[in-house]
């Protein structure tokens, strides 16, 4: 086979020729024939993929890839403790937001009841005692229908958001 066939010989190997005496008449000037079987230089030489080659790539790799799969188990596994520690932290949080939040609607409601009580002694020398009851139940009632209609507005508003477009 020729260098120039030859696809593993780089074009530095193929022009090398070039320029040398030649001793054949038959040859251009300058240029010397291709020999028969050429020598290959070791210095271009690739280095050949043994088997223990291959073997230790192998293990290599694999190693690389336990590595990966044991840095990945570690990273879940302290992404799952402190995802524990934050539900934990929140959970007791949340229980302190339920209990001061009923606190403050029981004293709230004790608050309106003192002054419920308090509107009614200070009607009743202006009105009787009963009228004046009758006045500040009749106050409250009209703020809870008020309230009541709000509430029941914001609920259809809510409603119709989830409700289908064909219904």
């Amino acid at each position: 086979m020729r260098d120039e066939e030859r696809p593993d010989r780089s074009n530095e190997d193929l022009g090398s020729n070039v320029g040398r005496a030649s001793g054949s008449s038959s040859e251009p000037a300058g240029v010397e024939p291709v020999e028969a079987h050429p020598t290959r230089d070791h210095g271009d030489a690739l280095p050949d993929n043994t088997a223990s080659d291959q073997e230790q790539f192998d293990e290599s790799l694999t190693e690389e890839i336990a590595a990966l799969i044991d840095d990945g188990r570690t990273y879940a596994e302290a992404e799952l403790t402190f995802r524990k520690t934050q539900a934990s932290l929140a959970g007791r949080k949340i229980g302190g937001i339920i209990v001061f939040s009923v606190l403050a609607i029981i004293l709230l409601h004790l608050t309106l009841i003192a002054l419920a009580v308090g509107m009614v002694l200070a009607l009743e020398p202006l009105i009787t005692i009963w009228g004046a009851i009758g006045v500040v139940v009749g106050a409250l009632l009209l703020g809870v229908i008020v309230l009541g209609l709000k509430v029941r507005s914001n609920a259809l508003d809510l409603a119709s958001l989830f409700k289908d477009e064909s219904e």
